[in-house]
């Protein structure tokens, strides 16, 4: 899979990566750093794309989207 590639994320994660993107942008930052930082947040909440198998239901760190 290329570097950049979200086929990897669901549905609700790229839902919230578009949302967080948007609210950096209403604050004035670049198109580019707002999409980089709400991937980033979204990788750190949930701990990156889709995990599949029993035993891996971790709960959600929801700290840095209560941060801003």
């Amino acid at each position: 899979m290329p570097r950049g590639d979200k086929g990897a994320y669901t549905d609700k994660q790229k839902r919230q990566a578009e949302h967080i993107e948007e609210g950096y942008e209403k604050r004035g930052v670049s198109e580019k750093e707002a999409a980089s930082r709400a991937w980033a947040t979204v990788n750190k909440e949930s701990g990156g794309g889709k995990k599949s198998g029993s035993g891996r239901g971790k709960k959600e760190n929801r700290s840095a989207s209560k941060k801003g």
